[in-house]
């Protein structure tokens, strides 16, 4: 079979793709995992987010797949449906089938026939249940065996029992298939780029967070020698910076530094590494593990930090990964320690907060942009967003605090949700004020890194992170919130890519 399998050209604000251009690693994933008489192809769009609708005309003629499967975010459902329909348009008796997290917990949204019609939606983890889609539809057995699958027979959907999580260690799950790509320009900062996952799951329950929604509470990982040829496949193919995509892996700290230092046996630690971390881990082995971490190449880390203050952080269910420990005992809130140690050992802080909680004021809010300014090298600041199924939803949603029901704008940095003290406006546009002059802070340690990039497209960078703004804005001839609401508006204009 011909298959081709597309990520939505939907980019988040804070990963403007001047810099930032990520490949989606759950494609080539499920590339890596069909069997391998099929032709796959992978095209993640958000490389050509200016010419969208003809790079699908084009891949859809030059591949003629028999199944084309979509890798859909919430944010990214009226993209998603619209490429949909226009597959159909093209070969109208291609199957269709789509997965991640928007269609495994918001499957409903996917099975109306009105628009965007799928005949497929794989929840859950995909390798394996692609895998057996991809043989049913060969062997014309029907499709009720397969678990994690939703199917479409007639104008009805059949949901098959969901799928146990994979435990990984059993190798059942292969490598990657980064030859299925046909589209190239990954980069972050002018260096080609690629993901690689060393495990998977998370024990904890931070209320905005759609993982244990997802796979419940558990916590598998894969094999070092596994890890170890994920990376050296990525470096073999150019990458030079690697994003580790765990969901946790700084859950088992012992296993993180013996992941470092295979990494330095590996003589993989030229390359620079990006890594997701709570801040309790860090600042509670930060002696040693900092130090290894900077060794084996890591140079940014994105820490959990969530929320400065503890009301924010009990209603984000996040006080825990977030405490500091001295002699076996809490000992406060772990966010500085973490810091402190990233720094010292010449690494940089991408600072996740969430600001516009129910309880917020403009005094809670302030006082988080305050500390993100004065400690985070560059910040990653959201407001909180009601994804499907999560436990803050149903709390925004019984407070009556969400004002937006426009999933495309649910992308983190558009404010949905208004507090009880705040409008959602009001919560944003603190948010947009501060962040713009974080982002050029960083510039000069991006420029040491990476000197011809940042020359080069020092003026795209500037453009982009002051969208909106004026001369008259900048010289304080004009209100601020006017700029702010053409930033709006061109962002609102810039969604619209087919």
């Amino acid at each position: 079979m011909n298959v081709l399998l597309l990520s939505m050209p939907d980019s988040f604000e804070h990963m403007p793709t001047v810099a930032v251009r990520m490949p989606n690693g759950a494609l080539t994933s499920l590339a890596g995992n069909v069997d391998p008489h099929h032709k796959v192809a992978v095209a993640d769009l958000v490389l050509v987010q200016d010419r969208v609708k003809q790079t699908v005309e084009q891949l859809v003629a030059e591949h003629n797949p028999d199944l084309v499967g979509l890798s859909v975010m919430t944010f990214q459902r009226r993209t998603a449906k619209r490429i949909i329909d226009l597959v159909r348009q093209l070969k109208p008796n291609v199957r269709i089938a789509v997965g991640g997290y928007e269609p495994s917990l918001a499957s409903d949204a996917y099975t109306d026939s009105s628009s965007g019609v799928v005949d497929f939606i794989v929840r859950g983890e995909g390798e394996i249940t692609f895998r057996e889609l991809l043989r049913a539809i060969e062997d014309e057995h029907g499709f009720d065996h397969i678990q994690g699958l939703s199917y479409r027979s007639g104008d009805r959907f059949y949901h098959t029992h969901d799928r146990p999580v994979n435990g990984l260690e059993n190798g059942e799950i292969k490598l990657p298939n980064r030859g299925a790509r046909v589209l190239s320009g990954y980069t972050i900062l002018g260096r080609q780029v690629d993901v690689i996952e060393t495990s998977r799951g998370c024990t904890f329950d931070c209320s905005f967070c759609s993982i244990i929604e997802m796979r419940g509470r558990n916590f598998f990982t894969y094999s070092f020698d596994r890890v170890i040829a994920d990376i050296r496949d990525a470096y073999n193919r150019g990458a030079r910076a690697i994003f580790i995509v765990d969901d946790n892996v700084v859950l088992n700290v012992k296993r993180f530094e013996a992941l470092c230092q295979a990494i330095i046996d590996a003589g993989l630690n030229d390359i620079d590494y990006t890594v997701q971390a709570m801040t309790s881990a860090i600042a509670n082995h930060g002696d040693t593990l900092a130090p290894l971490m900077r060794k084996a190449g890591f140079r940014y880390v994105f820490l959990g930090i969530e929320n400065i203050l503890e009301d924010d952080l009990k209603f984000l269910r996040a006080s825990s990964k977030n405490t500091k420990r001295e002699n076996g005992q809490k000992a406060g809130n772990a966010t500085l320690k973490a810091i402190d140690y990233i720094h010292k050992n010449n690494m940089y802080v991408v600072g996740g907060l969430i600001v516009g909680n129910p309880d917020d004021t403009v005094e809670s809010i302030q006082t988080n942009l305050e500390f993100a300014r004065k400690y985070i090298d560059w910040p990653y600041i959201q407001h909180p967003t009601p994804y499907p199924r999560t436990p803050m939803t149903k709390d925004f949603r019984d407070r009556g605090l969400i004002i937006n029901e426009r999933l495309e704008e649910y992308d983190g940095t558009t404010a949905v949700v208004k507090t009880e003290h705040v409008s959602a406006e009001e919560a944003e546009y603190m948010r947009w004020k501060v962040e713009r002059w974080m982002k050029v802070r960083h510039i000069p340690a991006a420029f040491v890194h990476s000197p011809m990039f940042v020359l080069k497209n020092i003026p795209k960078m500037f453009v982009h992170t002051f969208r909106g703004s004026s001369l008259k804005n900048f010289l304080g001839l004009e209100d601020e919130r006017i700029a702010f609401e053409r930033y709006r508006e061109i962002r609102r204009a810039e969604r619209a890519y087919i």
